[in-house]
């Protein structure tokens, strides 16, 4: 593989491809292909980008990403993949890009040529979920019921300019939505964790810009071995270890914080992620914070593919 990769943006001008290349920002190891800004749905010009490339990032609706997998000529086997769309998330052929999750996930993502970049909410649930399944603490039939609240540039350049612009008096407060529980991470949500059924899903979208937290409450009599948040708080840090990105904190959640009180856009800008731990004997609540742009699209799609490259996966992240 040559020294510097030439990369392809596919929708670079939605919110991820924009932060992606924020991201790429005095790195002499990339060379960017740029489209014509009048052929950037021309499918010819894209191909021609693609197969080009080293490294492609989708940064595009589901149906787009898929007929730009299709235009991937059926003999290169050099052009690596990156979609941050929900389109492969649940395919077993491709890499899921959380590499923290275990060594497995990072080996594959290593080791393949296509990868699919995790959903903010379903990246939040997960990191506080997957753990408890593999130690065999959360029973796969749990119901369980995940609760998060975003900034509203996870819904994209139309909600970003109705927020921005003169919003109506409703849009400056939290917002439930997805009611009918049929949210398109949840697919993600149930099968990278090995759960029987979906979790009971309740997001909110607020009157601020980027950051999220997700929580998942758990009630200790459901769980196996389980007596208290000292238990759930060691599997958690036996689980992640000394990872870069994603950090289990001390014990106690919010009790832990100077004002009791867990923002949500504390991390935004970062690709780092933080864990919390808190409760009683009786009922837990874990909670995952991070930025929707940064660990839950962007910068896990860098720090992907960084992975993918063989370098040292904090590059441009920290």
């Amino acid at each position: 593989m040559t020294s510097t990769y030439k990369i392809f943006i596919d929708g670079g001008e939605g919110t991820t491809g924009l932060k992606i290349h924020q991201r790429f920002a005095g790195r002499g190891d990339l060379e960017l292909l740029h489209i014509d800004e009048e052929k950037r749905k021309d499918p010819k010009e894209r191909k021609r980008l693609i197969n080009q490339s080293d490294i492609t990032f989708l940064c595009l609706p589901d149906g787009a990403a898929r007929e730009a997998v299709s235009l991937v000529d059926p003999d290169n086997d050099h052009t690596k993949i990156i979609d941050a769309s929900t389109a492969h998330r649940t395919n077993p052929d491709w890499a899921y890009g959380f590499p923290e999750l275990s060594r497995e996930h990072r080996e594959k993502i290593r080791t393949s040529n296509r990868v699919a970049v995790p959903g903010c909410y379903a990246s939040g649930f997960i990191s506080c979920v997957y753990p408890l399944v593999r130690s065999g603490a959360l029973p796969t039939d749990y119901p369980v019921t995940c609760h998060g609240v975003s900034g509203y540039s996870g819904a994209g350049k139309k909600m970003i300019a109705v927020m921005e612009g003169d919003k109506p008096e409703e849009c400056y407060s939290p917002r439930q939505y997805a009611l009918g529980q049929s949210h398109k991470h949840l697919p993600e949500m149930r099968q990278i964790c090995g759960l029987d059924y979906k979790p009971a899903f309740n997001p909110i979208v607020d009157d601020y810009y980027s950051g999220m937290v997700v929580s998942v409450p758990l009630h200790t009599r459901c769980l196996r071995g389980v007596h208290g948040p000292e238990d759930i708080h060691r599997i958690m840090r036996t689980h992640y270890g000394d990872q870069t990105f994603v950090k289990v904190m001390e014990l106690g959640g919010s009790e832990t914080l100077p004002d009791g009180f867990l923002a949500a856009n504390t991390l935004a800008g970062t690709n780092m992620m933080q864990i919390f731990v808190c409760g009683n004997e009786e009922r837990i609540l874990i909670a995952s914070r991070f930025d929707n742009l940064g660990k839950g699209a962007s910068g896990a799609a860098v720090q992907c593919m960084n992975i993918m490259m063989g370098i040292d996966e904090t590059t441009g992240l920290l």
